[in-house]
């Protein structure tokens, strides 16, 4: 007897489940506006950094395996030996290998 009521009692519950959902009124959802993402092609490396001219936080930003120390040491060498005559010079900077001037030195100018 236990059993029949219970299944009387869950066969109720999903029938009245059942017949609110269909009775519902239907929500017509908006779409969402979504920002659009406009791809911007790669920044070209149009122009070189002049190392004559150019603040420890430019040569910092722009040039690979130079970080604040370094670009400080740059500009301060610059300032007590005179304006480079080469790329190549920047080697005379401590800190400043072989392997940071071919990787920067296509980015680098002298004027």
């Amino acid at each position: 007897m236990r059993t029949g009521y219970f299944y009387s009692l869950i066969f109720t519950l999903l029938t009245s489940a059942s017949i609110a959902a269909i009775a519902a009124p239907a929500v017509k959802s908006e779409p969402i506006a979504t920002p659009q993402v406009l791809e911007q092609p790669a920044k070209t490396q149009s122009t070189k950094v002049d190392l004559n001219g150019a603040d420890a936080a430019t040569l910092q930003r722009e040039l690979s395996g130079i970080g604040k120390g370094k670009a400080e040491a740059i500009v301060a060498y610059r300032e007590s030996n005179g304006p480079f005559s080469s790329v190549e010079e920047l080697l005379e900077v401590k800190g400043i290998g072989k392997a940071i001037l071919d990787r920067n030195r296509d980015k680098l100018e002298v004027n």
